[in-house]
Formats: C-alpha cells, structure tokens, sequence
C-alpha cells in the first residue's frame, strides 16, 4: 500500500463561528434541501420513463452529491476542537502566534501585511484568514514581534518580520444558502406569470 506524500494532522482546529457555520450547513442539507431533493426526485420516478426524464438522474446525481457533504460536514464537526481567540491567554501563548492569532508582519521589501490564523474550513483569501496548517501560518507560529520567520512556498523562499500578535474576534462569514438549491425560495416569474 502507498502511503501518502503529505498527511494533515489529525487535529482539527477551529473557530466557535466556523464551528456554527459548519452546523448550519449540516442543518441545511439534513432538514431542507435533502429532503426538497428527495421529492423532486420521487415526483420524476413517478412520471414513468426514466431515461427520458433529466430530473431523475440529475437528481439521483444530486442526492449523492449532498449525502457526500453530510458524511464530510459530520466528520468534521465530529472531529472539531473549537478553540476561541478572544479567550484568555497567559505567557508566550498571549504574545506569540497561535491558532486563532491575527498576525501582522513584513516582507523583506517592507510590504506589510495582515492574516489571522483559522481552521483549514474556514480559510477566506479575501478576509486574510489562512489555515494553521499552511506555510504562511506554520512560518509564523510560535512567534513573536520582532521575530522573524522564513516562509517556505512552493517555488520560493522569504524572510518575515512579526511586527505584531493580537488575539480578537475573527469575522467568519455565517452560511448562506445557495442562490441554486432546490430549497431555496422559488423567485416569482416576471410580470406575475
């Protein structure tokens, strides 16, 4: 048997927000749109022919999709061990970067820049929250201001400076359903048809 290249730890870190977001999701699939999926695909098997019908296998396909989400969602929540970053922290583990810290650094151009250490399921590019278990992220933990850190890449290495270590709320977006799923409030056709 292979063994893998890379293994993630088996922890699973994550933020009390990111931990509710998971939940919802899990609730969504579980109590609305299963269940919505489930009856369009009944509705189809009873209109006969199936292989004539698109809904049947593309609901079929659609039904596997979510039950695969469930199973994913569950094992994450089930292996979850949430961690809040507004808690109290005494020592080195309140001046240095932890899971949960918002870290602002420099490059060795100067550039600054500012990320705050999350889950792996709550990473967001454009909120600048990266997983504990990225580069970035390993190349700042354990750090302090006025340490600096290298940063391995792919493709590239870089000296870091930590100018700063903060331990805050972390905005993680709540779930939102999405605009496509069978669950979602059918939008009235235009002109009142």
């Amino acid at each position: 048997m292979r063994q893998a290249l890379t293994t993630l730890p088996d922890k699973n870190y994550i933020t009390p927000a990111g931990l509710q977001r998971l939940r919802d999701e899990l609730a969504f699939l579980l109590r609305r749109e299963r269940p919505a999926v489930t009856q369009v695909v009944a509705w189809a098997a009873s209109n006969g022919d199936r292989s004539e019908n698109a809904d049947y296998p593309y609901g079929k396909r659609r039904l596997r999709q979510i039950d695969g989400r469930i199973h994913f969602l569950t094992r994450r929540i089930d292996t979850a061990e949430a961690v809040d970053p507004e808690a109290p922290r005494t020592g080195r583990a309140a001046t240095h970067a932890f899971f949960g810290a918002t870290v602002r650094y420099a490059d060795a151009a100067g550039v600054e820049r500012q990320v705050s250490i999350v889950g792996r399921d709550e990473v967001d590019r454009e909120g600048h929250h990266v997983s504990w278990v990225s580069p970035l992220a390993r190349a700042l933990m354990s750090r302090g201001p006025g340490d600096s850190a290298v940063l391995h890449a792919p493709g590239n290495t870089q000296q870091l400076q930590v100018l700063e270590v903060r331990y805050e709320r972390i905005p993680i977006a709540p779930f939102k359903e999405p605009p496509g799923a069978e669950a979602a409030p059918k939008s009235p056709l235009p002109n009142g048809g």
